[in-house]
Order: C-alpha cells, then structure tokens, then sequence
C-alpha cells in the first residue's frame, strides 16, 4: 500500500480530522488520526494489516512468538496484525496507571514480541509498553504503527516499522499558535 492509498483509507473513513485536539502525548494539533473509525471496518482494518506485515523484514517476521498492543488505541489493529502473522495477539492495559498484561494473558519468558500500535507521536507509550513486556517475561523485537506522527524523532529502543509517515506539526501548551489557541480544544485519545 501506498502513503496516498493509506490516506485515502483514512479519509473514506473519517479517520482523519481537522480542528484542535490534545494528544495522548499531551501535545497539540490541528490534526487527528482517528485510528478506531479506519479500522471500525474488519476488510479495511486486515488489508491495513497485511500491509503493515509487509513492512517488516522477512527474517524478524519469522522470528515472532506473538504480538502485543497497548490498550485502547493497539486493540484492534494489534489483533489484525497477530491475525496477518499467525500469532496470537494480547493487549495490555493500564488501569492504575502503569501497564500489564492482565485477563490471563501470559509470555513465555523470552518470547519475542512485535509492539503493535494505532499511531505514534512521541513514543511515551509504546516506551512504557516495551517495558511492561520486559517486565512480562518477554522481548520485544520491533515495533510497527499505522502512522508514525514522530517526524522520524520516535526513539523507542528497537526497530521501527510504520505504514506510514505524517508530519503535521504538534505543540506543547505553551507553544500553541494563535489560530489554534482560538479553537475549543478537544481531548479525543485513549490517555485521561
């Protein structure tokens, strides 16, 4: 798939929004990547997998026990990936505030785990849920995204895959641009 066929799935979708919005990063933007409404669709959500599977190199495909996603954003495109791959797919969660695997989701210790993710911008998240995977027992090998919102600056510790790459400038709260600053902001991500 390409960027522009990826986009236009986002945009057949409504996935892609305009207005103010405040990241699970904390950071600002005009834009939004509503990855829940392209994946709402389960022939759309599989064709964005197996295009995203295709990112990764031949050699660590093959070396994958099974895949993990971070709750709420990872869910779906982390059970389409584990889907693609012919492994099982789990998620973590957070709800005192730091992940873990829990509904008696387990690794193996030493299992080599594929971090799935919906979009990345600063790369806290997926950095917190690689940890939780090494405290789990296992390791993650690589990570892949639909969108890497990072401007390429992402470092999350392991190799990085996304489907595609979108610049749209982001903002800290002191930074914010005079026109956005007028828009009512809106908090649509999954982090309270």
């Amino acid at each position: 798939m390409t960027q522009d066929e990826v986009l236009a799935e986002f945009r057949a979708s409504g996935a892609l929004l305009e207005g103010h919005f405040r990241l699970s990063s904390g950071r600002h933007s005009a834009h939004y990547l509503q990855c829940a409404r392209v994946l709402m669709n389960p022939d759309r959500a599989a064709r964005l997998a197996i295009a995203l599977a295709q990112q990764i190199p031949r050699d660590l495909r093959a070396s994958i026990d099974a895949v993990v996603s971070p709750a709420m954003g990872g869910i779906i495109i982390g059970h389409e990936m584990g889907r693609a791959l012919q492994k099982d797919a789990m998620f973590l969660e957070r709800p005192e505030g730091k992940f873990h695997l829990r509904r008696g989701f387990a690794l193996e210790k030493g299992a080599k785990v594929l971090m799935v993710e919906d979009v990345v911008t600063t790369g806290l998240s997926s950095r917190e849920a690689i940890a939780a995977v090494g405290e789990e027992g296992g390791k993650v090998v690589a990570e892949v995204a639909l969108v890497d919102r990072s401007n390429g600056e992402a470092d999350l510790g392991v190799p990085f895959f996304p489907l595609v790459a979108l610049n749209f400038p982001t903002y800290a709260e002191d930074e914010l641009p005079e026109e956005l600053a007028a828009i009512p902001v809106t908090k649509p991500g999954s982090r309270a």
